[in-house]
């Protein structure tokens, strides 16, 4: 059982329990490509028996093993490195880019429309041109 609260704020205050710094977080830990394909060869190098000892001494998990054997299989030794995260846009770049692409639509849409008036008209040309003619035919006595 866990001993009651008031014990371990009294322990806390004595310096029994170190206080814990909640800014104080771990960091994620970043294997460079040499290293991935250095532990892959020894892993499997490795005995069957001796491959779990591989993962215990460097602290991984066979997860990652198994992530990087396929990276390095499919010939992505990019992919070996560490992700990079891309910076973030700020609100005007985001702003800016939304507003490209609508400039881009309502051009095309503009495009589409001029396209369409112009073969209205083509069309209304030819249709009066062909009501003249048969005008033409119905005076002309046979």
């Amino acid at each position: 059982m866990s001993p009651p609260t008031a014990l371990l704020d009294g322990r806390a205050h004595n310096g029994d329990v170190p206080e814990i710094d909640p800014a104080a977080r771990p960091l994620r830990r970043k294997f460079s490509a040499e290293y991935k394909q250095m532990i892959l060869a020894e892993y499997e190098a490795a005995p069957e028996g001796e491959k779990g000892s591989v993962l215990r001494r460097e602290g991984l998990y066979s997860s990652q093993i198994t992530e990087w054997r396929l990276a390095r299989d499919a010939g992505a030794l990019g992919a070996l490195e560490p992700g990079t995260r891309q910076r973030k846009r700020s609100a005007a770049e985001v702003e800016l880019e939304k507003l490209k692409r609508k400039h881009e639509r309502t051009e095309a849409e503009l495009a589409r429309t001029r396209l369409a008036l112009d073969i209205m008209g083509k069309a209304s040309a030819l249709l009066e041109s062909l009501a003249e003619s048969a005008d033409t035919d119905k005076r002309s006595p046979k």
